[in-house]
């Protein structure tokens, strides 16, 4: 069976800062950054990018739907 990698790229302009996606995550891929968007909002972004598996769940739980995850087959 195929591993799956993941990767996941994250709109810090519409992000909020609401921490939901670093909750989801199991594998402690998100931050928060300490740097503030145009908005004022520190946002989220991936700090751990080796591991992310792809699962998704930071999309899916985002209210504001600035994730979009990537997935390869290695």
């Amino acid at each position: 069976m195929a591993k799956v990698k993941g990767a996941i790229i994250i709109d810090i302009e519409k992000c909020k800062g609401c921490e939901v996606c670093i909750e989801a995550c199991p594998t402690s891929v998100i931050s928060m950054a300490e740097e503030v968007n145009s908005k004022g909002y520190n946002y989220a972004y991936p700090e751990n990018h080796d591991a992310c598996t792809g699962c998704t769940n930071c999309a899916i739980v985002c209210p504001d739907g600035v994730i979009t995850v990537y997935r390869i087959k290695i």
